[in-house]
């Protein structure tokens, strides 16, 4: 056997410093903890620290690490100076969107740093005057010293700041017209991308690479292969993070599912000999077929030894060997009986699933929003209910931020003309039709909704659901509106995950008793609502895994509208039929608040239904590609262990696969 690769020669490919880690808390922290190990080493010397910093989704939790540090440790900011990327133009600080507002709110307000330290970009100039305010912004910086410790994000389109592609290596602080890709990725903040502003004022890239250290950032799926680009690709100006190829002491942190496109974890025996185990086995030879267009048991000791896989042949082969074993593991994972097969069912040959003795079983199904259960796994929720199991549907938050202005003003009016119509006392509804109508009329562009908004549209969200669910054959009584305190602030930016938060779900949990539970397990979700409850999940499930009853619980994985899980990591495969693929279709049509043109779409142009439509029937076409049966749709599950021995198991597997 041949001695496994060692981590340089991992990482041979990367032009740029690469620290993988597997959740985005961990990397958090450990960026939190060198920001406050540089300020301390400054502060011991007597000198400021200049820090760079960057807003967004990805950065919070290392502000969220550092006031810890402040109120619990006493990490002081008082010799800290700060310069921050970038400001949309034009911008109030007042205004939500403001990156000024949005820096207080996450860091500055809660930390001992003097007030005169901070510079952010003014989104308030008069055109004529922002050239010499950037000047005098670049100035600053360099009179501060320079910036010691850079904090960076990562766009969709590459940029780094608002440098857009095509920015000169050279470019310092100025105003720029922004791309369209991150408009509309910005639209979500904005109440729709006719509100984002089209231009912002940035930090160069040469003034970002001018920093004595960079540390970049990126977190989930949707970032992959744009890291991938700026990480293994030559330098070029279309992707500006590229940029910091050339920077001599910068380094990019990753969350496992942002590095997944890097040759050390998307196919990593292309650099050299690797430690073979299940998990790397499966992955290697899917990616084999793939590359060869071959279904898995048409693959040769040829293709293996052709392809950087010799390793795996000597150690393993022949081909049809490792290949059969590959094929029946998927073949094991394909099942039309999701909540297992009850005994009286099963006939000869019949794969034994866990648990077939409990029978029917609760099935408890949890949807971030009021529609991810029907676009994610409508056909599964579907095919459970149709085989008597008891299933219940949790609605984790109210989605009430997602619905238009317009469907409100209409579902207003609906209501006090039906009370007029049988005469019920319509004052009340008279008094909230005024009201929406009258706030939305007046409404600012980003303005939050008044209250009574949001629990208007809360409510058309919950009517969809319900529709949707009683379409799939759940009963309302087995729907829970859960409302979780983290989403309700109106805006798209959440409150931190609290106490109050879980233990909803810990309730939830002790009344159901579920044998099997279903949760969105997707992080390409762009908002960070999907991370956020399932985290909140994960953490129940911490609390009552002890209990007797949860012994003989599942709790399975699936994806959201934006993405499907890789083949080598699905444990259950549950195929649709044409008809339960149209049943799906349906109930997803209920949510109409949805329907033709979500508020928020994400990156992704089409309807949901067409999202999820599409990807069923691809991740099919791609089963019957590497050998499988040929279905109409598959929905794909990973199964997340539940048992102390086999959380170590699973542990130990993924530390393997990120390392190997």
């Amino acid at each position: 056997m041949m001695k496994p690769l060692t981590q340089s020669e991992l990482t041979s490919r990367e032009r740029i410093s690469a620290v993988v880690l597997d959740q985005p808390h961990d990397v958090s922290k450990q960026v939190a903890y060198e920001i406050s190990r540089l300020i301390k080493e400054r502060q011991a010397d007597d000198r400021t620290c200049v820090l760079g910093l960057a807003t967004g989704s990805t950065p919070v939790s290392v502000y969220d690490e550092l006031i810890r540090l402040h109120r619990e440790d006493g990490l002081s900011f008082s010799n800290v100076i700060t310069f921050n990327l970038d400001e949309y133009y034009p911008m109030d600080p007042l205004e939500l969107q403001s990156y000024r507002r949005f820096m207080n709110e996450h860091l500055f307000d809660h930390v001992d740093i003097p007030r005169d330290s901070i510079h952010l970009p003014d989104g308030t100039l008069q055109v004529d005057q922002v050239l010499a305010h950037c000047d005098a912004y670049e100035d600053a910086i360099k009179d501060a010293g320079g910036i010691d410790l850079q904090l960076l994000g990562i766009g969709r389109t590459g940029h780094i700041g608002f440098n857009e592609p095509g920015s000169s290596r050279t470019s310092t602080t100025r105003l720029i017209t922004l791309d369209r890709v991150t408009r509309i990725d910005a639209a979500s903040d904005f109440f729709g991308i006719e509100h984002v502003p089209r231009r912002a004022i940035t930090m160069g890239v040469g003034t970002i690479l001018s920093a004595k250290r960079v540390i970049l950032m990126g977190f989930g799926e949707h970032k992959a292969q744009t890291i991938f680009r700026a990480v293994e690709e030559p330098m070029t100006p279309s992707i500006a993070a590229s940029f910091l190829q050339e920077h001599p002491n910068a380094q990019i942190y990753l969350d496992s599912a942002a590095a997944a496109k890097l040759t050390r974890l998307r196919c990593p025996w292309v650099l050299g000999a690797v430690a073979w185990n299940k998990q790397l086995i499966h992955q290697a030879v899917i990616w084999l077929a793939r590359r060869l267009d071959k279904s898995i048991l048409k693959l040769t000791d040829e293709d293996y030894n052709e392809n950087h896989l010799q390793d795996l042949l000597a150690e393993y082969g022949p081909a049809y060997d490792i290949n059969l074993k590959v094929f029946r593991a998927m073949q094991r994972s394909i099942t039309g009986w999701p909540g297992g097969k009850p005994t009286s069912a099963k006939q000869a040959g019949d794969v034994d699933r866990p648990h077939d003795t409990i029978f029917p079983k609760r099935v408890l199904i949890f949807s971030p929003h009021p529609d991810d259960d029907v676009i994610s796994m409508g056909g599964t929720l579907i095919r459970l209910v149709d085989q008597g199991h008891e299933v219940h549907l949790a609605y984790q938050t109210s989605g009430n931020i997602a619905v238009f202005d317009d469907d409100a003003i209409r579902f207003a009016d609906f209501a006090t003309e039906f009370n007029q119509l049988f005469g019920i006392d319509h004052e009340r509804a008279a008094a909230l039709e005024a009201h929406t109508e009258k706030f939305l009329k007046n409404k600012k562009a980003g303005q939050v909704d008044s209250q009574e908004v949001q629990q208007l549209k809360a409510l058309i969200r919950r009517g969809e659901a319900r529709a949707a669910g009683r379409s799939c054959g759940v009963p309302e009584v087995q729907q829970h509106f859960l409302d979780m305190p983290f989403y309700e602030t109106g805006r798209v930016r959440k409150k931190p995950l609290s106490e109050e938060d879980i233990q909803i779900i810990v309730d939830l949990l002790q009344r159901i008793h579920p044998h099997q539970i279903y949760a969105a397990g997707d992080l390409s979700d762009p908002h960070g609502t999907h991370r956020t409850c399932l985290n909140a999940i994960f953490a129940a499930v911490d609390v009552i895994r002890s209990e007797s009853w949860f012994q003989d619980c599942e709790v399975w994985l699936y994806r959201g509208a934006w993405q499907e899980w890789e083949p080598q990591q699905v444990d259950m495969a549950v195929p649709l039929s044409p008809e339960e693929l149209d049943r799906k279709i349906k109930a997803i049509f209920r949510h109409e608040s949805q329907k033709d043109k979500a508020l928020f779409p994400g990156q992704d142009d089409r309807e949901f239904w067409q999202r999820a439509e599409q990807r069923n029937c691809e991740t099919a076409r791609l089963y019957d590609k590497l050998g499988l049966a040929d279905y109409a749709a598959i929905e794909a599950f990973v199964r997340r262990p539940t048992n102390q021995s086999e959380a170590t198991h699973f542990a130990e597997e993924s530390r393997n696969h990120v390392t190997a």
